[in-house]
């Protein structure tokens, strides 16, 4: 019994009848131009002229639905008015994106033709039940008013209304009260039945959807590994660099001094690094957006220096011609190659080379590995933590790209991280 008066006792179901009614008051503005060719056809029947204008009327509140804006303001009003969860439709057109034929979310002849007909029933329904709606509480409110009278009566058109005097008049007003009511919940609850069928997302929106969400989960997964490498790098470098400092601290205050030095310009970068992530995570436009790229390599290589880390180069080709995908990509790879040459290498020096062809990029990065008891000690793993995602996370970067990856041991006393990016992965 309770649970059959509760949509009465609800907001939205108010809220609901209003979106009803606006609606209803929207279309209004339309009946003149409707009535236009009823108007113009004198010689007509009143029936037909009727008619004529009802459909004159439908198609232009039709029209009015094929308009793009129009189903973006009928979802926004339906999410607060009707409470119906409606995503709203994705937006297929990107600044500087140009995409070669159909869009993915384009609708089709069918559902292009969904939110006119929502459009129709939302005002078909919306004047019944604002109509019907008046009529009933106007009633509910006048029959008592006339408990007074002998003859108490209310008549629409050709329709009366006689209770009787007293008590019949008041039982009379409360049932319009509750029809009225009645009203209000019937067509707000067709409008929120009907709210997901027409203005939910069709099966091509579905798609783009899913599809946005995609590229939403991958930009966030490249970030991820933006973030890793570049801290990890950072607290690598300048793990080595304090520890470098606290022991030459008093032997030798120009060493550590450079070694405080290269701590400094790393946590900068790093802070960098970190903001521009933060910004792109709180879908905020960063302040600086670190693009390092190949170009940036040779600071890089001297913040190592300063960890007192021997580095030898050999760069080949013209780095400042690369694409900017995969000079991007290549600074990061090997920026994640030295990292794990400091954490896990045997000490001596590490080679770095860069080879850019006209078919792509050749990196690589070698090292002494550590054999027998000073493999990968536990003091190590304290000293160094790392989350194990390094290598799978530079394999994916690099099948995403459509290149070559090889990691492992290089004869008896080296390990060898070499990586092959092909142009074409840029195009």
């Amino acid at each position: 019994m309770t649970r059959g008066f509760r949509p009465f006792l609800r907001g939205s179901t108010y809220s609901g009848a209003l979106f009803a009614a606006l609606g209803a008051m929207a279309s209004a503005p339309l009946l003149p131009l409707a009535a236009l060719p009823a108007l113009a056809w004198r010689t007509a029947p009143y029936e037909v002229r009727a008619a004529l204008a009802l459909l004159v009327w439908a198609a232009l509140v039709a029209v009015a639905g094929l308009v793009p804006v129009t189903r973006r303001v009928l979802i926004a009003s339906a999410r607060r008015l009707l409470k119906v969860p409606l995503p709203q439709a994705p937006v297929r057109e990107r600044a500087n994106a140009v995409v070669d034929g159909p869009a993915p979310g384009a609708p089709s002849g069918a559902d292009r033709w969904r939110t006119p007909l929502w459009l129709l029933l939302h005002v078909a329904l919306g004047w019944a039940g604002t109509l019907t709606g008046l009529v009933l509480l106007l009633a509910g409110l006048a029959l008592p008013a006339h408990w007074l009278d002998d003859r108490p009566e209310i008549v629409l058109f050709n329709w009366t209304l006689r209770p009787g005097r007293g008590w019949q008049s008041w039982m009379a007003a409360l049932v319009c009260l509750l029809l009225a009511a009645f009203v209000c919940a019937a067509v707000t609850g067709a409008l929120r039945w009907l709210a997901p069928r027409l203005l939910g997302p069709s099966a091509a929106e579905r798609l783009a959807l899913a599809a946005e969400r995609e590229r939403q989960l991958a930009e966030r997964n490249r970030l991820a590994h933006e973030l890793h490498d570049s801290i990890g790098h950072t607290l690598t470098a300048t793990t080595i660099q304090a520890a470098v400092a606290g022991e030459v601290l008093a032997a030798d205050p120009e060493a550590a001094r450079a070694a405080l030095r290269g701590i400094e310009e790393s946590s900068r970068a790093a802070l960098e690094d970190l903001d521009y992530v933060l910004g792109m995570l709180r879908a905020e436009k960063a302040q600086a957006s670190p693009a390092r790229t190949l170009a940036d390599l040779p600071n890089l290589i001297d913040r190592l220096r300063h960890t007192g880390a021997v580095v030898e180069t050999d760069l080949t080709g013209d780095l400042a011609q690369v694409q900017a995908t995969l000079s991007r990509a290549a600074y990061r790879i090997l920026q994640e190659g030295l990292t794990n040459a400091l954490r896990h290498g045997a000490g001596g020096p590490v080679q770095v080379s860069v080879a850019a062809t006209p078919d792509g990029l050749e990196l690589s990065v070698v090292n002494r590995a550590r054999r027998g008891k000073n493999a990968d000690t536990a003091a190590d793993r304290t000293y160094f933590p790392t989350s194990g995602h390094g290598l799978p996370g530079l394999a994916e970067r690099v099948r995403l790209l459509h290149g070559e990856f090889r990691s492992g041991p290089d004869g008896a006393e080296h390990w060898r991280l070499s990586v092959r990016l092909p142009t074409r992965a840029a195009a």
